[in-house]
C-alpha cells in the first residue's frame, strides 16, 4: 500500500493519541504561533518599554488638571489614530508575514500598545467617581472612548487617502 514507514500521530513522539490514525513520517509538527515565538515576544517587549517611556515622560511633562489627565486622554486618542493608519496601511501592502508582522508588532502592539494607557483612564475614571463627581468621571471616559473610536476611524480614512493609487488590496 506505501512504501514510506508509518507511525502513529502522537503527542510527545512516543504515546499514541489515537491508535487508529497514522500519519506518514515527513508530517512535521505545525510552526509555532507568533504569540510563543521569543523574537517576536522580544518586539512587542522593545516596543512596549519604548511606547510606554514616550508616555510617561509627557504624562510628567502635562500633569492631570483637577482630577483628569487631559494628556491620558491625548495619548488614548493619538495612539488609536495612528493604530487605525498603520494597521490599514499594512492591510494593503500584503499578508501579515515577514517584515511587515514585524512592524506591525513592534509599533502596533509595542509601541502603541505602551504608548496608549486605557488602564489609567479606568483608574482615573474611578478615582473621579470614587470622589462623587459622576459628571466629569464618566464624560472623561465617554469621551475618551468616542475620540478613541473617531480617531481609529480617521486612522483607517487617512491610511486609504495616502495609499499608492491603482493599489488593490
Amino acid at each position: 500500500m506505501h512504501d514510506e514507514p508509518r507511525r502513529h500521530l502522537t503527542d510527545s513522539g512516543k504515546i499514541p493519541i489515537d491508535p487508529d490514525v497514522e500519519v506518514e513520517e515527513s508530517d512535521t509538527r505545525p510552526e509555532r504561533p507568533p504569540h510563543l515565538r521569543w523574537g517576536y515576544l522580544g518586539v512587542v517587549a522593545l516596543g512596549g518599554a519604548i511606547g510606554t517611556a514616550i508616555r510617561a515622560v509627557l504624562a510628567d511633562l502635562v500633569p492631570a488638571v483637577d482630577g483628569i489627565s487631559w494628556t491620558i486622554l491625548a495619548i488614548n486618542v493619538v495612539g488609536a489614530f495612528c493604530l487605525g493608519l498603520l494597521l490599514e496601511a499594512l492591510a494593503h501592502r500584503g499578508p501579515d508575514v515577514g517584515r511587515r508582522r514585524r512592524l506591525r508588532l513592534f509599533v502596533g502592539t509595542g509601541v502603541l500598545g505602551g504608548f496608549t494607557t486605557y488602564s489609567t483612564l479606568a483608574d482615573d475614571t474611578a478615582q473621579l467617581l470614587g470622589d462623587g463627581r459622576w459628571g466629569a468621571g464618566s464624560g472623561y471616559a465617554l469621551l475618551t472612548v468616542v475620540l478613541g473610536l473617531l480617531a481609529v476611524v480617521a486612522g483607517l480614512w487617512v491610511s486609504t487617502l495616502l495609499r499608492p493609487r491603482g493599489a488593490t488590496r
